[in-house]
């Protein structure tokens, strides 16, 4: 396949990317505007492969897509870009919603005017992929089921309300036009690569810095844990083989509480790193004022993609949090790098 990926210099993009020139006989345009969480150093050990191509796009503009499409000619695309903190969708939500919804208005449109021209046979092989995550669900209780597929969109932030939007484009786009889409929702990724002002990261930095680590309110919130590449591995599988019009949940079967996540990062970090006093990183835990509309618990339902399409995850949380850490720790140039340029 000729895979169009957008938003491919993230990161859950950037690891999709790794993987298809990797592991597969596929080949990628990553497009990306490279906003301040896009960083083509993801991309440094496949950037010469002849297989990859990157061109700095926005998905707000739509003229720039239509060339790209007539330029490229994808067998599939893999719509990944999108505005994802929620702290920063509060303080500020229309990006968001100019990104995550009439970005990918702009991608739906074209993509169906390109399927619309296309041959019989090519029609048969294209795919829109459209990659999206289970905070459109809103949250549970914690005597509650775990989110289902069907399970009735209720978000709670200006970046879930976005999100929720934009799959109900892709369905009503489906639906309307014939456009062959396949849906996806994620729990929480970490892994390498990940940008450091999220929980995970954030926490490794401030303990090997000695830093304040801020958790908000009791840090009892529960969150289902995805390693990246597992989601990776899990996103291209859904290409490949999932049935047109579906949605598929991508969870990790690990629902952990913040603060235990917190922990457990700390332990590592003791580990690896014996010169660091393990009493003295928890005194760097620092509970802080809970952000406004807080979801409890996120907790995904993985059966339909582990039963149809022979998926399950890789790595537990445990070896998963040590395989991050250990990448942290040793790739200070990485995110020392990112760091300086947020302070500047």
């Amino acid at each position: 396949m000729k895979i169009l990926v957008t938003g491919g210099a993230g990161f859950i993009g950037s690891a999709v990317i790794r993987h298809i020139i990797k592991n597969t006989e596929h080949s990628v345009l990553n497009i990306d505007s490279l906003t301040y969480a896009g960083n083509l150093r993801n991309l440094a050990e496949v950037s010469n492969n002849e297989r990859y191509r990157f061109e700095k796009v926005d998905i707000c503009e739509k003229s720039e897509i239509e060339r790209v499409f007539n330029e490229y000619k994808p067998t599939a695309v893999m719509h990944l870009a999108a505005e994802s903190h929620v702290d920063r969708s509060i303080d500020g939500p229309l990006k968001f919603l100019e990104t995550n919804i009439i970005g990918t208005f702009n991608l739906l449109q074209v993509s169906a005017e390109f399927f619309d021209k296309l041959g019989v046979s090519d029609k048969c092989k294209f795919r829109f992929h459209h990659i999206s995550t289970d905070e459109v669900y809103g949250d549970l209780e914690l005597d509650d089921s775990l989110f289902e597929e069907t399970t009735p969109y209720n978000p709670s932030s200006p970046y879930s309300a976005s999100k929720a939007s934009s799959d109900h484009l892709v369905r009503a786009w489906q639906r309307t036009y014939n456009l062959p889409t396949l849906i996806t929702n994620c729990s929480n990724n970490y892994g390498p690569f990940h940008f450091p002002e999220k929980l995970i990261p954030q926490t490794i930095i401030n303990a090997i810095s000695g830093q304040a680590i801020p958790v908000y309110g009791d840090g009892k919130q529960i969150r289902d844990w995805l390693y990246v590449e597992d989601h990776a591995r899990a996103l291209v599988t859904v290409l490949e083989k999932g049935k047109v019009g579906e949605t598929y949940n991508i969870g990790g079967f690990n629902e952990i509480e913040n603060i235990v996540v917190v922990e457990k990062i700390l332990d590592a970090i003791a580990q690896f790193s014996p010169e660091i006093n393990r009493e003295e990183l928890q005194g760097l835990v620092s509970f802080v004022k809970d952000r406004p509309g807080h979801d409890l618990r996120y907790a995904i339902n993985a059966n339909k993609i582990k039963k149809e399409l022979g998926w399950s995850p890789v790595e537990t949380f445990e070896t998963g949090i040590q395989e991050t850490v250990s990448w942290f720790l040793s790739n200070k140039n990485w995110w020392q790098a990112i760091l300086s340029r947020m302070e500047s």
